[in-house]
């Protein structure tokens, strides 16, 4: 393979879609994204158009197309799609017509339900078979919602003309014209329906939630045949070689190839994601054990995960709900008209509270206000409670681990204010990176198609990238002391959200 291909991404997100131009060598050529709108239609609910998400990834593709010349168009080799997990659609086998919304892995509307499962006693097999745990984030629930409270999605499912995918399915289907109904396993290991150890569908969990198994798509390894772009369409022709969750991307993408090694994604949720080596990790403290990627021999990478469910969202708040700020970047400025320990924490559990806790009933709180709290101290008071959140998920991964982490890689576009990673480093007491392109995901997917396209001889190909700048490191300042106090008072704010709306 010529070292000048190029290697075609699909990053599928919550709020926006992107498409991207790598070359062989991992720069990061061009990018184009397009908006993505999200609806809430009852207290804790969150759902998409699915028709929109295509449309939205659809108007990226064709921009990137439009944007390079006939020369570079040809010399793309391979595309990857990343993607928001757990997100679940249902369409028509043969007409590819949705049945419903798209709902959106923050979505709480199965609570009920997942309790309902937990009091037949089915979580410890699930824990033990999945890595993670009954909550209303992941996809089973999700399925088992619309089979039930959509019309025709019952009687299709019957006739084995039902397909389910996450994301990444729904966009493969699209891209290929609807010939290919597959998955991987990093987002199939976020349904609660794969075996994670084995890599297969589970005929058990199938049966225990009452998901049909033949509407589940074909599983396949994170870098394989997933087919080609149709015609009509956006680089028509282009062999689709791999696909994966976008926080495995991340991982991949910001170079955690190593056992230990860890980065924290800042976008609509927090992800702090920690590469354990083909050992499955377990936690008792509520971390998730997940699939992250596969080698070029085949083998499998596995991976520790902490969720913090809201992170950019928060700061979209102090945007669109107090009308604080213009504009997202503004949050540093604001921010740093307040000094710190003024006591005022901000909880963003607009949609529940992920790890540790896993409470779906949980709900925002801002607490410690005086006469004297102002926008400055709110906007204040958001940076830190994000980097507090994932403060406490790298506590509980030192814990699973046995040992502690020796720095914390981050991406994602919250991770452009100073002010939350300076939080970060201090609430964590590590030294936090942050790399000058904080386009992780959309470079941990093209670097796994360029491994299956062979434009690359390895993962280890892209750990130094060509003309990038250093990247910026924020160190520790507080006592140990002082950080163990912070983070006691934080425990406490958490705990007065919990079960907020049981």
């Amino acid at each position: 393979m010529p070292n000048d291909a190029l290697l075609l991404t699909l990053d599928q997100g919550t709020t926006s879609s992107r498409a991207s131009l790598h070359t062989a060598a991992g720069q990061r050529l061009l990018s184009r994204s397009a908006p993505l709108s999200c609806r809430h239609p009852a207290d804790g609910w969150v759902e998409q158009d699915g028709e929109e998400i295509w449309a939205s990834q659809l108007a990226a593709l064709q921009a990137l197309e439009q944007a390079i010349s006939p020369e570079q168009r040809g010399a793309v080799a391979a595309c990857g799609i990343a993607n928001q997990r757990e997100t679940t659609l249902l369409w028509h086998r043969r007409s590819g017509a949705l049945l419903g919304p798209a709902i959106v892995w923050q979505d709480g509307r199965t609570a009920g339900l997942c309790a309902e499962w937990k009091r037949s006693g089915l979580e410890p097999l699930v824990r033990g078979r999945t890595g993670l745990l009954l909550d209303p984030y992941f996809s089973a629930s999700k399925i088992v919602w619309l089979l039930r409270e959509q019309p025709q999605a019952a009687a299709a499912a019957a006739a084995g003309e039902l397909c389910f995918g996450t994301v990444n399915s729904w966009l493969l289907w699209r891209l290929t014209g609807g010939q290919v109904h597959a998955t991987d396993r990093s987002n199939a290991s976020r349904t609660l329906l794969m075996d994670l150890e084995r890599g297969q569908w589970d005929p058990e969990l199938c049966d225990a939630f009452g998901v049909p198994a033949d509407l589940l798509p074909e599983l396949r390894p994170c870098h394989a045949d997933f087919g080609a772009i149709t015609a009509g369409l956006p680089f028509a022709g282009v062999p689709i070689r791999a696909m994966l969750g976008d926080q495995q991307a991340a991982t991949l993408g910001q170079n955690c190839l190593q056992p230990g090694e860890a980065k924290c994604t800042y976008g609509t949720g927090a992800f702090l994601v920690i590469n354990t080596g083909s050992s499955i990790v377990r936690s008792d403290g509520g971390l998730l054990s997940t699939y992250g990627w596969c080698g070029a021999d085949g083998s499998a990478t596995y991976c520790l995960e902490g969720s913090v469910l809201n992170a950019g969202t928060a700061i979209q708040w102090l945007r669109d709900g107090l009308g604080l700020i213009e504009s997202s970047d503004e949050i540093n400025a604001l921010a740093a008209t307040a000094p710190a320990g003024s006591g005022l924490m901000l909880v963003p559990a607009f949609t529940g509270w992920g790890t540790p806790h896993w409470d779906p009933h949980a709900r925002g709180l801002l607490i410690g206000i005086t006469r004297d709290t102002g926008g400055g101290a709110i906007a204040r008071a958001t940076l830190e409670s994000i980097a507090l959140a994932v403060a406490s998920l790298v506590e509980l991964a030192t814990e699973a681990l046995g040992a502690p982490l020796k720095e914390l890689a981050t991406d994602g576009g919250a991770a452009a204010a100073d002010g939350l990673l300076q939080a970060q480093a201090d609430s964590c007491g590590l030294e936090v990176r942050r790399r000058a392109d904080l386009e992780s995901t959309s470079r941990g997917v093209a670097l796994l198609a360029a491994l299956d396209a062979g434009v690359v001889p390895g993962l280890e190909a892209w750990e130094t990238i060509p003309g990038e700048p250093a990247a910026s490191r924020f160190q520790p300042s507080l006592s140990d002391d002082d950080r163990q106090r912070w983070l006691k008072r934080w425990r406490e704010a958490v705990r007065r959200s919990l079960a907020w709306h049981a």
